[in-house]
């Protein structure tokens, strides 16, 4: 609990057996009441490895159905159970779960209902492994990302976020896109909804075991976020209909 708000770790896995554990017993249980992870269709021990850890909460995929898929499962799971502050944390270990509190702080101390781990703030992410073409790719993106949802993030690609109840309830993320750019539509969501966004400096992690996409699956993934950005100003400027996944809507079970 952070002052009676019950905080959850949401983990989306796909193939996460080499990494599993460090992260998951990393995550701090002192504030964290309840761990929610979702195996999506994994080919090695990912779901074996996460009953014997004792993670609370084991979604199964009987097949799999994406990155975003994976998380709509999840958020719907965590506010099931109560959840008032909900926390993304990759199994990869890409992502410090040391970060935890801080987040859970900003979003229970009614400061900002988002927080995002930024890999961009500060200069470590080509230090901590990022891939150049991911690097450019990334700022260019972001770049335009920012002048057409007239924000001003430092990147909308981390993988690292926490979510008041009131986001999660407000936004319908479940009809966002089941693959990776389920998280471009949701934060173009969180911020045509009129929701503030923090950031906090994340070390970046990159090695073997970490999860990523080859150049193929960011180039598609690029071209999607173009898309969402571009389609999120022309309907802000009324050139189109509102498209669906801008309504509003209250979470149901």
């Amino acid at each position: 609990m952070y002052k009676n708000q019950k905080v959850v770790v949401v983990m989306p896995a796909y193939n996460a057996a080499r990494t599993l554990a460090q992260t998951y017993l990393e995550v701090p249980r002192e504030l964290v009441d309840e761990v929610v992870l979702c195996d999506d269709a994994s080919g090695d021990e990912t779901l074996v490895l996460a009953r014997q850890l004792g993670v609370d909460h084991v979604i199964t995929h009987p097949r799999n159905r994406g990155y975003g898929a994976n998380q709509k499962s999840l958020y719907r799971r965590a506010l099931d159970i109560g959840a008032d502050i909900v926390i993304m944390l990759h199994p990869d270990y890409q992502y410090t779960p040391k970060l935890i509190p801080t987040m859970c702080n900003i979003i229970g101390e009614g400061l900002y209902p988002v927080v995002l781990g930024s890999r961009i703030l500060g200069k470590g992410a080509l230090q901590g492994g990022m891939p150049l073409y991911k690097y450019v790719a990334n700022r260019a993106l972001t770049a335009v990302q920012n002048l057409l949802l007239n924000y001003k993030l430092s990147e909308y690609h981390t993988g690292y976020r926490a979510f008041s109840r009131e986001v999660l309830e407000t936004i319908d993320f479940a009809a966002n896109d089941d693959d990776f750019v389920f998280d471009n539509e949701m934060l173009a969501q969180i911020i045509y909804h009129g929701f503030d966004v923090a950031e906090v400096t994340c070390p970046t992690k990159y090695f073997a075991e970490a999860s990523s996409i080859d150049f193929a699956r960011s180039s598609t993934y690029g071209l999607g976020v173009l898309r969402v950005s571009l389609q999120y100003r022309l309907a802000k400027w009324g050139w189109i209909e509102e498209p669906k996944i801008y309504a509003r809507a209250s979470y149901l079970v």
